[in-house]
């Protein structure tokens, strides 16, 4: 009887069920937050957007304040305006003149595309 005493104190470890409830109790967990970190993302990168368009609506005031007019390329206005342009964000000027402009924004990986009329910004999601 006291040998098999020692024996069963000498064991150490989890039992197969308790490995399994574990394994289930992780797989829960991960059903719930991968999907939840995903929408994360989706939304950063589509306020990386926005972001991008305002930072640019602020570099087009600036160039009208120089030159009486508006800008038509992206590449003047990142140059000699400071504008930034995030990775993986497209910005198109569709129109500029000496009274208005409009651009649109969107990132690769988001699900948004913004668009931006002024002067005065009048901002909104297509």
């Amino acid at each position: 009887m006291l040998l098999k005493l020692n024996k069963m104190k000498n064991q150490k470890g989890f039992t197969l069920i308790e490995l399994m409830i574990v394994i289930a109790i992780i797989g829960i967990l991960a059903a719930i937050a991968i999907p939840q970190f995903s929408a994360y993302r989706r939304r950063a990168y589509n306020s990386a957007a926005l972001s991008d368009l305002k930072n640019f609506t602020t570099a087009q005031e600036a160039f009208f304040v120089d030159n009486e007019a508006y800008c038509l390329t992206v590449a003047v206005l990142t140059g000699s305006y400071g504008a930034y342009l995030s990775e993986k964000v497209s910005l198109v000027i569709n129109s500029a003149d000496t009274t208005l402009y409009n651009m649109i924004s969107y990132h690769s990986s988001g699900d948004k595309t913004y668009w931006i009329s002024g002067p005065g910004g009048t901002v909104g999601p297509e």
